[in-house]
């Protein structure tokens, strides 16, 4: 199973229907299938390599390039143009590429030291010639389900950025069940902001519209005020960010019920949503954000709250396809109701991790489950969760980050949600520090709300208002104002990066 030949038949059903939309030009179907054959093309004279680097922005030039690969026999390997030099070089000799297919204006916005010397830098915009003429139509190739579809990077959450190898039948998997799920088609209209190099903007905000049929606007850099402006002007059905965007645009001066009246489906994933920002949404635009699950490792998305099948704090139930297992420390699967670590099963696990078959290991393994004759393959997410009687999955914690407090587990998402509550605080993140007498003690850091000084944050009174909502032992032996949490290209929140000592 592939999404290459039914893509493509979509492309030239709907030849003369708007594709996408970016903030250089319009795409029809037409032209993007046109295009990918003409990359594909300017890829077999430029490399022999299989795996081919794309650093390109949010916009109709991805899709392309992903095709035009695919119809070259090639795997692409989107690259995370905002990693620092050691990382993005790690990335480009982990994936043996010779090429990256890029921007000029892109390469003038990141720092591009981290490409080594010896790599190809291919300037799609200094290419024209090899985007003229009648394109190499060619009966396009047959990707089985297993044969390999895409490296992704990881972000580097532990270490460095791990490959993350994804197969034709897992994207194709993701993107069927997200459609059934969702109940989305062609008559759907995406916004997408999110990074293409990312798992969600690679399956959500570029696979499945295009499959769908459907019509998608990007935008390559997050500005609230320019968000709310597109959601006027195109009124989409299907908006995906991460909370802190979520946050941002709440706070924005066009944050106004006319600007998100279209919006069908508001979903937020990446990182836990914070209660004031879906109160906010729900207050001050009558928006409920549906919040969705998934990793890199599964394609990404497990589980999608809609508007017909939600419960606040979930993050709705699994996809067709898809299970959510909850286990204790011995693989043992617990009832309903009881936490545990969550496990996924079901065709949208990655392969493994690119030249990494111990760690492979550490996280894929066969489980039998009780009642069935077979044991199943099963992935490790390393978050903590619960199902509810209805299937919805509620995430409560990170199993690594948890913090054992006079023998007690305390995950930091419990406290980060309560000092969100705070009138001042913008965001928040908390983390462990060693304790002589307690093992372990919580510390807070927190970026003040924007228009707020630092100097006029009273820590004292934030940990105060967290004593009188909180066990004792919970109370953040300290918390710390900084100017910025340390993010990734998504906005997610690194605590690995927050030096409690």
């Amino acid at each position: 199973m592939s999404l290459l030949r039914p893509i493509l038949k979509r492309l030239i059903t709907n030849f003369r229907r708007v594709a996408v939309i970016d903030d250089q030009r319009t795409y029809t179907y037409g032209r993007l299938i046109l295009g990918a054959f003409y990359f594909s093309r300017l890829l077999k004279r430029t490399t022999e390599k299989p795996h081919v680097g794309l650093m390109l922005p949010t916009s109709g030039a991805f899709p392309l390039a992903v095709l035009g690969c695919w119809l070259a026999g090639r795997i692409p390997v989107p690259i995370n143009y905002l990693l620092n030099k050691d990382e993005m070089g790690h990335v480009i000799a982990d994936a043996g590429i010779d090429t990256i297919f890029t921007v000029g204006k892109l390469l003038e916005f990141i720092d591009a030291s981290g490409i080594p010397d010896g790599i190809r830098v291919v300037k799609l915009e200094e290419q024209a010639a090899h985007f003229k003429g009648i394109p190499p139509l060619r009966f396009p190739p047959k990707p089985g389900s297993e044969d390999l579809a895409v490296i992704l990077y990881t972000s580097g959450t532990s270490g460095k950025p791990k490959g993350v190898e994804l197969t034709h039948g897992n994207l194709a998997s993701c993107v069927l069940a997200c459609m059934s799920h969702a109940r989305v088609d062609r008559h759907y209209t995406f916004l997408g902001v999110l990074p293409q190099f990312h798992s969600f903007g690679l399956t959500a905000l570029t696979l499945l519209p295009l499959y769908a049929g459907a019509t998608v606007v990007y935008t390559a850099r997050f500005m609230p005020r320019k968000i709310f402006s597109l959601m006027k002007e195109h009124k989409p059905n299907v908006f995906i960010a991460v909370p802190s965007m979520y946050g941002a645009l709440l706070a924005a001066k066009n944050a106004e019920l006319e600007n998100v009246a279209s919006l069908q489906f508001a979903v937020s994933g990446g990182e836990p949503l914070p209660a004031a920002v879906y109160d906010g949404w729900k207050d001050q635009l009558g928006i409920e954000l549906c919040e969705g699950y998934g990793l890199t490792e599964t394609s990404p998305v497990t589980n999608w709250a809609t508007p017909w099948a939600k419960a606040r704090g979930s993050v709705g139930q699994a996809l067709p396809g898809v299970r959510n297992i909850i286990v204790d420390d011995q693989n043992n699967v617990l009832p309903t109701g009881q936490e545990g670590e969550i496990l996924i099963v079901g065709p949208v696990i990655m392969r493994g991790y690119h030249g990494l078959p111990e760690l492979t290991a550490e996280v894929i393994f066969e489980l039998k489950l009780p009642g069935e004759d077979k044991p199943v393959r099963a992935f490790r997410t390393g978050d903590i969760g619960k199902l509810d009687e209805q299937g919805m999955l509620y995430i409560t914690g990170r199993k690594k980050e948890m913090l054992i407090i006079g023998g007690e587990n305390v995950f930091p998402r419990e406290i980060e949600e309560v000092l969100n509550q705070h009138p001042g605080v913008g965001a928040c993140a908390v983390v462990g520090r060693p304790d002589p007498t307690r093992g372990e003690v919580a510390v807070a850091f927190v970026e003040v709300k924007e228009g707020m000084s630092a100097e006029a944050f009273d820590t004292a009174e934030a940990r105060d208002f967290l004593r009188q909502r909180l066990a004792q032992f919970k109370v953040p032996r300290e918390v710390r104002v900084i100017d910025k949490l340390p993010r990734n290209p998504t906005g997610k929140i690194l605590r690995r990066e927050l030096k409690a000592d």
